[in-house]
């Protein structure tokens, strides 16, 4: 018991942290205190702890993560306000500190050992230090992080009723190559708009949120196979194959859909063709063809 109470709020705690940190880089780049306003979202995050504690002794629940979609609702909000001021001021990437090599990176740290063995050096120092890193860097940061955190968090977060260790493991596993794709397609997506396309960039960046949901929904848990029901029992398409269903179902509307027209309307709008583009339009073009094939089996098979 004590073991589930204290991995339910570290991961809540994990959570608060790393959306204040976002909230922090938002008030500096902006350079507008009133920004700090955007902690009240981290309120339903603090309601849910407090109730999951005194009604279900930690444990999250089986088809939906209340902790992970208010974790969403606390950072997603800061991530918006740096990628459109990215957008916006572009050209302050040449006056930053940049971390894309090792040779950069060393010199950062050593600036960082610098101030940290110095005397004199005060907080403010370091902030400063922190905050001239280039803005790209900061925001992929965070994406990774977040990422990151989603994962480990829903690991941490102690296991639902109704769900066996074999399907969370499964789960977690979905998790980290939905998050490789979400983060090519966020970062890659993006630098690849003109800098003058800021209506475009709110379009990505729906869709990035959008795409988001798939972290605190988990319909793909439980495994509902054919050979599992008897006779008598609701034979329905939908009861027999709901796990794969619910996959397609999210292929279509969360991920592989909206990043192909996404993707397929950068190269079109913008003109826009490289081998990276081309090879992931491809790709959620052949998974969506996969999963209408896949659901076209469904069906026949549930026929015969």
């Amino acid at each position: 018991m004590l073991v589930k109470f204290t991995c339910a709020v570290v991961t809540r705690a994990l959570f608060i942290l790393v959306s204040l940190i976002g909230v922090w880089r938002v008030t500096w780049v902006k350079n507008n205190s009133l920004y700090w306003f955007l902690t009240i979202l981290y309120l339903p995050l603090v309601a849910e702890m407090i109730l999951t504690m005194r009604r279900r002794k930690g444990k999250d629940y089986k088809w939906f993560s209340p902790a992970i979609l208010f974790f969403l609702i606390s950072i997603i909000p800061s991530i918006w306000i740096l990628e459109l001021h990215h957008q916006q001021n572009r050209s302050d990437d040449t006056k930053c500190n940049k971390l894309d090599s090792s040779e950069n990176i060393n010199v950062f740290l050593n600036e960082w050992r610098t101030n940290a063995t110095n005397a004199t050096a005060e907080i403010q120092d370091h902030l400063k230090l922190l905050s001239s890193v280039c803005a790209n860097n900061w925001i992929l940061a965070l994406h990774q992080t977040l990422l990151i955190l989603l994962i480990v968090g829903k690991w941490l977060l102690p296991i639902a009723g109704g769900v066996t260790r074999d399907e969370m493991s499964q789960l977690l596993l979905i998790f980290v190559g939905t998050a490789a794709d979400i983060l090519e397609f966020i970062s890659e997506t993006l630098s690849d708009v003109k800098e003058n396309s800021l209506a475009f960039v709110c379009i990505i960046l729906g869709v990035w949120t959008w795409s988001m949901l798939q972290f605190p929904l988990h319909f793909s848990v439980v495994n509902t196979k054919p050979e599992d029901f008897c006779e008598g029992q609701d034979d329905s398409l939908f009861s027999k194959y709901r796990t794969d269903i619910w996959n397609i179902v999210g292929c279509f509307l969360l991920q592989d859909g909206p990043f192909f027209v996404v993707r397929l309307t950068v190269m079109i709008f913008f003109s826009v063709f490289h081998q990276m583009l081309v090879f992931f339009t491809i790709k959620n073009f052949l998974v969506v063809m996969l999963n209408i094939y896949r659901m076209w089996v469904i069906y026949i098979d549930n026929k015969s």
